[in-house]
């Protein structure tokens, strides 16, 4: 046998891919990580799962092996405690609420914060102002191309017409001589 460096070794026999997308998703919800079947679907597309794509009567389905999922699961616990990310968040209740209420209210800014303008305020109406004399200039600068592209027109028509009368006085004179056949 001669070692073929050009064809793979196959890592995985097709036995080993036992797993559904739903048994994937016990499997993380048992370890407390519930995830959705799109999740799953997007470990195995990624690489993060091994897993094997099949076709089967009603369209593809993954296959996944259950030691890829034990390292994932465990991935998961390792990085978990570092981003929290896992974790759900608490409901805000209304005892929270009214425990907010009590603590006063911060009064206006500091230092060099400052408020943004509110769309209603007065200073508005300088913003249209400036608006609308930048619109009645733009619709001025159209009315004047419009000019000119009417009198470019114009001139391109003249210059048509001019080069069909130079033609016409031009073809007697280009024409081909008469042969002798012709002339005699």
């Amino acid at each position: 046998m001669t070692d073929d460096p050009s064809r793979l070794v196959a890592t995985k026999h097709d036995s080993e891919f036992t797993l559904s997308i739903d048994e994937a998703l016990e499997r993380y919800a048992k370890a407390g990580h519930p995830r959705t079947p799109r999740s799953i679907q997007r470990y195995c597309a990624k690489g993060h799962l091994q897993c094997r794509l099949i076709e089967t009567g009603f369209g593809e389905k993954y296959l996944i092996t259950p030691d890829s999922l034990a390292k994932h699961l465990a991935y998961i616990e390792e990085v978990t405690p570092a981003t929290g990310r896992d974790k759900s968040r608490r409901v805000a209740t209304s005892r929270t609420l009214e425990d907010n209420a009590d603590k006063p209210q911060h009064e206006g800014t500091t230092g060099t914060e400052l408020s943004r303008h509110v769309a209603t305020s007065p200073d508005t109406s300088r913003y249209m102002a400036q608006l609308e004399k930048e619109n009645e200039f733009l619709r001025g600068q159209i009315a004047v191309k419009d000019t000119q592209i009417k009198e470019a027109t114009e001139r391109a028509r003249e210059t048509n017409m001019l080069v069909a009368g130079l033609q016409k006085l031009l073809a007697p004179l280009l024409s081909a001589p008469p042969s002798s056949a012709e002339r005699g």
